[in-house]
């Protein structure tokens, strides 16, 4: 390697007379010790043990040249392609196919949750509105752009309050929720008030009022889901109080909600409580929340609050405000009858009291009610509360297209009638690094204390490492929105808790082990995904993406260039890639990545060259659709 110091460079010529000098004898033991070293070099190249000269990770701002080249680094030129695997050393340097940019139409394409393809399907219980994703034959093989004009979003906390207009170019939310400070249009820009439909005078205000009635404080309360969460400023001004929120709602008719709290730099997703379950196992959230989300809670033998039920942890909270909470006041207003809301309420309040939950205070336009901590007094009521019944087979974990069933996920055994059913886990920020409840008794397979602790000290060393390859993730602000492809335990996401940054923990369905209730236990979150599927989420939802494994994991299930799209999709221009795997897998992502507009570098594993994993450093480079001016 260029400017590499071979330390054996002096030995030669120390030894030169000696090779005058020397006996038959010695003569073959030189050429033995020759042969071994010629078959150590075999060795160490099948190992990977090339080293790869260390390079820095930047990336350029919009305002420059999209021609430049966004990485920077003290090495020139990094082809592995003739170097690692004996099919590309055979027919040399891979073709690279360059993809074309797809039609501007697709600037918001959403591939399992297209309304065109929607319509196919059953719109009772709006099932049209869940996940169903494009055939193979479907699928686009195309980039998606950016829209004209598109701009990297402001740094969190600003994005809280502001957004560029051209990232989201949609005014329909601004018109029809004007009234009730949702969003207003601004120049060039969005601003995000922090209202609501049930709370117009500010979020943070009626978050005071939750927190007189329930703590928000005191670190018991740490992982919440909004269902129906609008543009999600619940979610956003609970970030100041430590309270992490997993934001849903549907792709519909009010335009962009969940891509408006992702460009605030607030954790969303698409999604919808219909005819499965939602992506999270059981036992997940502190808190849930429902502020007018307009989901029939009394209908279909009370499915979705028993879905709410089974995500909610032993003694979490449900906060309903809205119809039909505080009907006397308000009915006039609801366009509905007294009637007609005092059955509904009292609908909902028969389904609380079925699951056991106890309705702690209603006050005002908030009701809340607390999941109770084990299923004691539950399953004594069961003779006299006949429905519903305890599901008796389904793994209340699972939930990747799982039908809802009309019966109640019962929460594990407990001897004393005072012990939280599967541990408690510690407060938050204690929870964070304390060995999770799930592992400390031995229900997730193969994790122990000792290797869950191991897990959390090697992702803190990989951080370290990772910050010096990548020049702008020791900088504060710089990202706002991860995701980890294969998150584990969520080591990745613990080890960057003091940075001002968000993780999205995904556990893929192909994973051995199912360890996303472990990462909620942790008081972060996270969500179940395919990764032979899209991502319920808007294109450049992300500004990082790791990828820990995931060609490996997902070698024989589908193709690479399927996954490096939806990644593509899914990333901001300028965003950044972390691609952790065998590098045989790394080089033929390297040729396929090299056709999208991406930058990138491979890199040495942090424990050196010998090892066969390494990293693929990449940066999508800054491009847009076209506007209506050009060509």
């Amino acid at each position: 390697m260029a400017g590499a110091t071979n330390p054996y460079s002096g030995v030669w010529k120390l030894y030169q007379p000696f090779w005058k000098r020397t006996s038959l004898l010695r003569l073959g033991v030189v050429a033995l010790l020759c042969s071994a070293s010629y078959f150590l070099g075999i060795w160490q190249h099948g190992s990977g043990a090339t080293s790869v000269t260390s390079t820095v990770v930047t990336a350029i701002s919009c305002d420059r040249s999209p021609a430049a080249s966004p990485i920077a680094g003290r090495a020139t030129t990094l082809d592995f392609a003739v170097h690692h695997g004996s099919d590309q050393a055979a027919a040399g340097a891979p073709t690279v196919r360059e993809f074309p940019a797809c039609d501007v139409k697709y600037s918001e394409y959403t591939p399992c949750e297209d309304r065109d393809r929607s319509l196919r399907f059953d719109r009772d219980r709006l099932i049209y509105r869940e996940r169903h994703c494009p055939a193979k034959g479907e699928l686009l093989k195309c980039l998606i752009p950016a829209p004209p004009g598109y701009r990297n979003p402001f740094p969190w906390p600003a994005s809280r309050e502001t957004a560029w207009f051209a990232n989201v170019p949609h005014k329909e939310l601004t018109v029809e929720k004007a009234v009730q400070n949702w969003i207003h249009v601004d120049g060039d820009k969005f601003r995000f008030p922090g209202g609501g439909t049930m709370f117009p005078n500010g979020a943070d205000a009626y978050i005071d009022d939750i927190d007189r009635l329930i703590s928000l404080s005191d670190g018991s309360i740490r992982t919440a889901v909004d269902t129906g969460c609008g543009v999600a400023s619940w979610g956003a001004y609970l970030l100041s109080r430590d309270v992490l929120t997993m934001s849903f709602a549907p792709r519909d008719s009010h335009e962009a909600q969940v891509q408006f709290a992702l460009e605030r730099g607030v954790p969303a997703m698409i999604g919808v409580l219909a005819s499965i379950r939602l992506p999270y196992p059981s036992r997940a959230f502190d808190m849930a929340h429902c502020s007018r989300c307009l989901i029939p809670w009394h209908l279909y033998d009370g499915q979705y609050l028993i879905e709410v039920d089974r995500i909610l942890r032993p003694g979490g909270y449900w906060i309903l405000s809205g119809p039909p909470v505080n009907w006397k006041k308000h009915w006039k207003g609801w366009n509905r009858t007294r009637e007609d809301l005092n059955d509904e309420q009292s609908a909902i309040e028969a389904v609380a009291r079925s699951l056991c939950w106890n309705k702690l205070k209603e006050k005002g336009d908030i009701a809340i009610w607390q999941k109770p901590i084990n299923h004691i007094s539950c399953k004594a009521n069961r003779k006299m509360v006949r429905s519903p019944q305890f599901c008796q087979s389904q793994n209340p974990d699972t939930a990747w297209y799982t039908k809802m069933e009309s019966c109640m996920t019962p929460l594990p055994e407990v001897a004393r009638i005072e012990e939280i059913s599967g541990g408690e886990p510690k407060k938050w920020p204690e929870r964070l690094m304390a060995v999770p409840p799930r592992i400390a008794h031995g229900s997730i397979d193969g994790a122990t204390p000792e290797v869950f602790l191991q897990d959390t000290e090697l992702w803190k060393k990989r951080i370290g490492y990772y910050k010096t390859v990548i020049n702008q993730l020791g900088q504060k602000g710089r990202y706002r929105n991860l995701l980890d492809m294969n998150a584990k335990f969520g080591g990745f996401a613990a080890a960057l808790i003091d940075d001002p940054l968000w993780v999205m923990n995904i556990v893929p369905t192909a994973a051995d082990v199912n360890t996303l209730g472990v990462i909620y236990e942790r008081g972060l979150i996270g969500t179940y995904q395919d990764w032979c599927e899209a991502m319920s989420t808007y294109p450049r939802t992300y500004d990082l993406l790791h990828a820990d494994s995931v060609f490996t994991l997902y070698k024989h299930r589908c193709e690479m260039e399927e996954i490096l799209l939806e990644m593509d999709r899914i990333l901001r221009p300028e965003g950044t890639v972390i691609i952790r795997d065998d590098v045989d897998a790394l080089v033929k992502i390297k040729s396929i990545a090299d056709g999208m507009r991406w930058n990138s570098r491979i890199m040495d594993h942090e424990d050196g060259p010998l090892q066969r994993e390494k990293l693929l450093l990449v940066v999508k480079t800054y491009w847009t659709a076209p506007g209506p001016n050009q060509e």
